[in-house]
């Protein structure tokens, strides 16, 4: 779980080091001349003893990497929530990742965070599943035919009821296996994402920024 209880996506600050290596040689005698009538045949270039390191390899073009995320400073509380595209182009890929051991839902549209949310989720007998699911039905007024509940901007996730909606996210309470976020947070969701878009469930994964998202 990240300092500020959100998912993922700080900065990675690594420390690197560099060890040097003296190697001592003796050297070779000095050869006697050779007679002037006498060939010498070359002698054979010798293998380096280091060889040269292999190239990085390319970051993939194609990959979905994580550019940006919102500054929202310390833990985020139970019902609150933030929306701001203004880093993020206006059109691009939306991924959808829920850290379900840090209680947020983040939305980022070609990988800047455009939107982070405090979230309820399934514990106990009907715990959220994890995994990589694609957003199959929008229902805005939905009512769940399990439990005859209100499940308002309700995107579905699974054909056994798992889906995102809007919730009363406050402590104490939870879910059958959805993911709860506060109604606005909802509202702006549910307009932003197209069937298809992809929702990464985890428990307690992070990526640094710049790193890509390989689950999709």
């Amino acid at each position: 779980m990240l300092p500020r209880g959100r998912l993922l996506l700080l900065p990675l600050a690594i420390a690197t080091g560099a060890i040097a290596f003296a190697v001592t040689r003796t050297a070779p005698p000095e050869p006697e001349p050779a007679p002037v009538a006498k060939t010498v045949p070359a002698a054979a270039p010798s293998s380096p003893l280091v060889s040269e390191p292999s190239p990085a390899p390319e970051p993939d073009p194609g990959a979905y990497t994580i550019k940006s995320i919102l500054p929202i400073e310390g833990p985020m509380k139970m019902g609150e929530h933030h929306w701001d595209e203004s880093a993020a182009p206006a059109t691009g890929t939306i991924v959808i990742t829920v850290d379900l051991a840090a209680q947020v839902l983040s939305v980022f549209r070609d990988g800047h965070e455009i939107g982070a949310a405090a979230i309820l989720f399934g514990a106990d007998a009907k715990p959220t599943p994890l995994g990589v699911y694609p957003i199959t039905q929008k229902s805005k007024d939905h009512v769940s035919n399990i439990y005859n509940a209100p499940m308002p901007y309700m995107l579905r996730l699974t054909n056994d009821g798992i889906a995102v909606h809007a919730s009363e996210v406050a402590d104490g309470y939870m879910t059958h296996g959805c993911i709860g976020v506060p109604l606005a947070f909802a509202k702006k969701l549910f307009e932003t994402v197209t069937l298809g878009d992809k929702v990464i469930i985890t428990r307690g994964e992070t990526l640094a920024v710049g790193e890509p998202v390989k689950a999709i």
